[in-house]
């Protein structure tokens, strides 16, 4: 079974990807705050995110190409949705 998020290999993956300061958030479109704490509650900070949810991909928890570089916001929205592939612009301010 995959490791959690505390496992070694985990935080050597998540490592990488921030040190790489790749631009943009993969979800949104949007520059990262690479500066930013996200343990402080930052929502433009740099959070690793799976391109493929762990809920229904259990087996790539820990696999390298499934990470991407997302907002600590984007991140936690992602965990009410399925968590496949980006999301979309949203509510539109009016129909065109």
């Amino acid at each position: 079974m995959a490791q959690a998020r505390g496992s070694r290999r985990y935080k050597q993956i998540v490592a990488n990807l921030k040190a790489q300061r790749l631009q943009p958030c993969m979800r949104c479109g949007m520059d990262i705050d690479y500066e930013a704490d996200a343990q402080a509650g930052e929502p433009d900070a740099f959070n690793a995110g799976h391109k493929k949810s762990w809920a229904t991909n259990p087996e790539l928890r820990e696999d390298p190409s499934n990470f991407q570089q997302e907002h600590a916001r984007c991140n936690q929205g992602a965990l009410t949705d399925d968590g496949d592939g980006p999301r979309g612009l949203g509510t539109v301010s009016e129909d065109w």
